[in-house]
């Protein structure tokens, strides 16, 4: 689960911009760095620094490297699970950038710069956020001389990005229509909402103690009247790319920490060539008992938020390193999380009885890929699996050098100035805003998330399309 209503929260503060975050090496405390390096549209993009990184050793440099390179290989899977076209798309705007020889330097031309920065910042055609389709400001003539003039004329192509009803949701919240059929994400293909609802009660077993989360690495296609998942793994669908992915985790596996990341990568690698779900709640439980490892990461298809029913993972990673001295701050939070289970003003039916493994630190993200880049959380807290979080436990992280970068961003950008009441008050939010941004996000990632519990017998995902956004609210409201 991850905190995006913070990054909302801070798109108000950075002049109401979303900020993209890029990687910009070791940490430096040079006055004049910039965190802002880029503008357009909606859009602020950031720099962040990686302080600790020259404190790490050389094989966990290694370790990190190749957990990095193996978040970089799953980029074109997020693209294609957003929406079919955007591949497509992408690799025209990449030709037209890189091999168009006419006018760069007129409006029309800047028009179509800005729309195809849109598109890489959002992994494809539709807002990052509000989800809906967005169009180049040039004009579809323009667009389509300059796909003749690199040799890249596609008439389909051209149709859906200006086509306004063509796919205008990338997840569908439509009241009256059909969400599966109506969204642009690539999960389902000839099927509707009712036949993926009545496939998976028909194969979930609502008895199971320990079940799978049923959908998250498949897509549902029609075949001859029938229903089949196909699978995301190493030799089935985005078996290129997963192939590569798998091969830098063996390699990251040879530098890791410990044992245990040996074993959960082990573990992750079996779940890739296999696609079974069982082995990925055994690469979570393992995951989760390492609590030692300075160097952490996730990869995988992990959140369902962008699937209208609530089944399918959108392919995300992370590559972090451990900061110790704020992490300070939230072992406090985890060391007394059975204080605030047993003190939140809620029904004791909800309530833990015993708050197991919850583990929290304050980290700094060394690569991100998929759906956490360009736009990233600022917390996470994992594994998902209620049964998983309630027998051994979640880990949890606040991604400090975002926020800081968030934090730096925003400061004098006349902000406090205009909304701030007094001057005394102004000075209070100027000395511990930040402050409390970051405990805020840890109260929500670390507590939030891994509070309370479901009454027996309730199936983990029966508020379907609704389940993400109430128990972010619920992490919140904690």
């Amino acid at each position: 689960m991850h905190i995006i209503m913070r990054v909302l929260t801070k798109m108000l503060v950075i002049a109401l911009s979303a900020a993209a975050v890029v990687s910009c090496g070791n940490k430096t405390e040079e006055p004049q760095f910039r965190y802002l390096i880029d503008q357009f549209a909606d859009l602020r993009v950031m720099r962040y620094q990686i302080p600790g990184w020259e404190s790490l050793s050389l094989q966990q440099k290694a370790y990190a490297y190749h957990l990095s390179e193996a978040a970089k290989w799953g980029r074109d899977i997020t693209w294609d699970q957003y929406c079919k076209y955007n591949l497509p798309i992408r690799h025209v705007l990449e030709n037209i950038i890189e091999n168009y020889g006419g006018d760069r330097e007129c409006q029309d031309y800047k028009d179509f710069e800005v729309y195809a920065k849109r598109v890489f910042f959002s992994n494809g055609v539709h807002h990052h956020y509000a989800e809906d389709k967005f169009f180049p400001a040039c004009s579809k003539e323009y667009f389509a001389s300059l796909m003749t003039a690199v040799g890249a004329e596609n008439q389909e192509l051209l149709d859906f990005i200006y086509d306004p009803d063509a796919y205008p949701q990338r997840r569908s919240t439509s009241e009256t229509g059909d969400i599966v059929a109506l969204s642009a994400v690539n999960f389902y293909d000839g099927v509707t909402r009712k036949e993926v609802e009545d496939y998976y009660r028909s194969i979930e077993d609502p008895d199971d103690p320990t079940p799978v989360s049923y959908g998250l690495n498949s897509k549902i296609v029609k075949e001859n009247g029938h229903l089949r998942e196909v699978r995301w793994t190493k030799n089935g669908l985005y078996g290129a790319a997963i192939s590569r992915i798998v091969d830098e985790l063996n390699e990251a596996s040879k530098y890791a920490e410990n044992d245990i990341q040996k074993k959960a990568i082990s573990l992750l690698v079996d779940y890739y060539t296999t696609g079974d779900l069982r082995t990925w709640d055994d690469f979570n439980i393992e995951w989760v008992k390492d609590t030692l490892g300075t160097v952490d990461f996730i990869n995988g298809f992990i959140e369902d938020y962008d699937d209208p029913l609530g089944h399918k993972a959108t392919w995300e990673s992370s590559v972090e390193i451990k900061d110790s001295a704020a992490s300070a701050r939230t072992e406090k939070l985890s060391a007394n999380a059975q204080w605030f289970e047993d003190h939140s003003p809620v029904d004791d039916r909800f309530k833990k009885k015993q708050v197991k493994g919850v583990t929290s630190n304050v980290v700094c993200a060394a690569m991100l890929g998929g759906d956490e880049y360009p736009s990233s959380a600022i917390g996470i807290n994992l594994p998902n699996a209620d049964w998983i979080r309630a027998q051994y436990g979640s880990k949890s992280v606040t991604i400090g050098n975002l926020t800081e970068a968030y934090n730096k961003a925003a400061h004098g950008n006349g902000f406090l100035d205009e909304f701030v009441i007094d001057d005394a008050t102004k000075a209070w939010v100027d000395k511990y805003g930040d402050q409390c941004d970051d405990l805020h996000t840890d109260l929500h990632e670390c507590l939030g998330h891994g509070s309370g519990q479901l009454l027996p017998g309730t199936d983990p995902n029966a508020l379907k399309a609704y389940g993400n956004t109430i128990e972010e609210a619920r992490a919140d409201l904690f």
